[in-house]
């Protein structure tokens, strides 16, 4: 069993703090690692490492960064494999959904290579007498990311693609899940040509996250993860005076109209629901047939799916998806199978108890089918972050729009249809940040924004995009008038634009 380190200053670090965690093997359902977790003074280092590279890193032309960002994306394309496999070890993803999960992520680091251009400011000649206004945008300092174990090349990536770019140090917690993947993507970034300290990783749990926190270099925050810790993370960064982005939980819809493609909605809910074992903030957990005659035929094709999926071991071309990622995981997720079956609603597929021949200790869930849910079930109101799905009926289609309107998160919501007009209204009035039509997991590309509304996000400004690099920095609007030899005299009033 080998020892997961920090990344600090560059270089592999191994813990100091005599604290460690067991990293699992999903398939095998035994521990394969440690991972060291921080203290409050490993922590300091990490942060003191990202504040020594600031003014460097900072004051080097943007097109310099750019080109280590776009080497630092050749190095991960050419190490694409290798990473894949040991994010399928210790998260339990397929390796094709492992690949995706860096593609991803990849995609927003391409993205933020623009940044000599996306970061121009403003100017405005003359608005008033010998009068010129400019702006620019600056890097904050050193931020830090806080990221889940459920994507842990993509999210790193994206929040650190886009800081870096904008010219700040950054200090990366990850996941101690599957804590692996985050080290070597920032060797990675060394071999690049990106100096030491601009990118540390640091392992740990609520110790380092408060300190992270309450220190004063640290001048912006990102999270990713559940509701009740997002909204704490957000609130504990606004105390000490920081910017926070923070995105939790998610119930997302799928709304399947009468006149949809049954057949294509149902192959797009199987991918939705059971991808990654159901632990995707994006995943489809709530399905929404319009009539009674939609929602049978519905179940029907999902049932006939759902036999023919395939559970097993994540590198097993033939698997469609692996294990979940912790037995913590795995209970949590057959506790919910049972409230369900306590609350009244029709098991139609149940996924406790499944087995994968010669992996007996595995964190196994099978695909799960629940009809005839209702809005006042845990099931429903709850994010259960596995292979679960729970179809909704809808009589008509506002009642479909109402459930994700009225839901407490709001993080994405597709409608499937064949009607233009039915898809305008529903994605102008439903009251969720990201929209699909006829497309089952609606995460926008990367040069547009990714953020849920709601319970799902907190915060003014969402990740990557345009909006990812207003948040890394901060304006400065300059006002300037050169002598000209005219001589106004004192004056008391407030300056105008005439």
């Amino acid at each position: 069993m080998h020892q997961v380190t920090h990344f600090i200053d560059g270089r592999r670090t191994e813990g100091t703090s005599g604290r460690t965690k067991e990293v699992f093997d999903p398939v095998r359902g035994a521990p394969q690692a440690t991972v060291p977790l921080a203290s409050e003074a490993e922590v300091d280092a990490a942060i003191a490492s990202s504040q020594a590279a600031f003014d460097g890193w900072a004051s080097m032309n943007p097109q310099r960064r750019a080109r280590i960002l776009l080497k630092w994306v050749d190095l991960i394309y050419t190490h694409m494999d290798e990473l894949a496999e040991t994010l399928s070890g210790e998260h339990g993803k397929t390796f094709p959904d492992a690949k995706g999960d860096i593609q991803r992520g990849v995609e927003v680091v391409e993205f933020a290579a623009g940044a000599p251009h996306l970061l121009k400011g403003e100017f405005s000649t003359e608005v008033s007498g010998g009068v010129d206004v400019h702006s620019m945008r600056q890097p904050l300092g050193v931020v830090t990311g806080i990221t889940p174990f459920n994507f842990p090349a993509m999210i790193p990536l994206w929040k650190a693609g886009v800081a870096l770019a904008a010219g700040n140090t950054f200090v990366l917690k990850p996941s101690e899940r599957d804590p692996s993947v985050p080290v070597r993507l920032a060797e990675l970034a060394i071999e690049a040509g990106m100096p030491a300290g601009v990118l540390n990783v640091l392992h740990g749990d609520k110790t380092a996250v408060d300190a992270l926190i309450a220190d004063d270099r640290i001048r912006a925050v990102g999270f990713v993860g559940s509701t009740p810790i997002a909204q704490a993370i957000y609130t504990a960064a606004a105390t000490h005076g920081k910017r926070a982005q923070c995105f939790g939980g998610a119930k997302n819809h799928m709304v399947i109209m009468p006149d949809a493609d049954l057949e294509q909605a149902a192959d797009a809910l199987i991918g939705a629901a059971f991808g990654s074992a159901g632990e995707r903030c994006m995943a489809i957990s709530v399905a929404v047939p319009v009539g009674e005659e939609t929602a049978d035929r519905l179940v029907e094709l999902l049932e006939e799916r759902m036999a023919e999926l395939t559970l097993g071991p994540s590198l097993e071309e033939s698997s469609d998806f692996g294990p979940v990622v912790g037995p913590d995981a795995k209970a949590r997720i057959e506790d919910y199978i049972g409230v369900g079956v306590e609350e009244g609603a029709e098991l139609r597929v149940d996924g406790r108890g499944a087995t994968v021949d010669g992996h007996p200790d595995g964190f196994w869930v099978g695909a799960t089918l629940f009809d005839r849910v209702t809005p006042q079930m845990r099931i429903y109101r709850e994010e259960i972050f596995g292979p679960v799905l729970s179809v909704v009926r809808a009589a008509d289609y506002e009642e479909a729009l109402r459930l994700p309107t009225e839901h407490e998160f709001g993080n994405g919501v597709s409608i499937f249809t064949r009607d233009g007009d039915a898809a305008r209204d529903f994605t102008r009035r439903v009251e969720v940040g990201m929209v699909g039509v006829n497309v089952p997991i609606p995460v926008p590309i990367a040069y547009y924004t990714f953020g849920g509304w709601k319970a799902s996000g907190f915060g003014d400004l969402n990740q990557h995009g345009t909006d990812g690099l207003k948040f890394y920095t901060k304006t400065k609007t300059v006002t300037t008038r050169w002598p000209s030899g005219i001589k106004d005299g004192a004056s008391f009033v407030m300056p105008e634009g005439s």
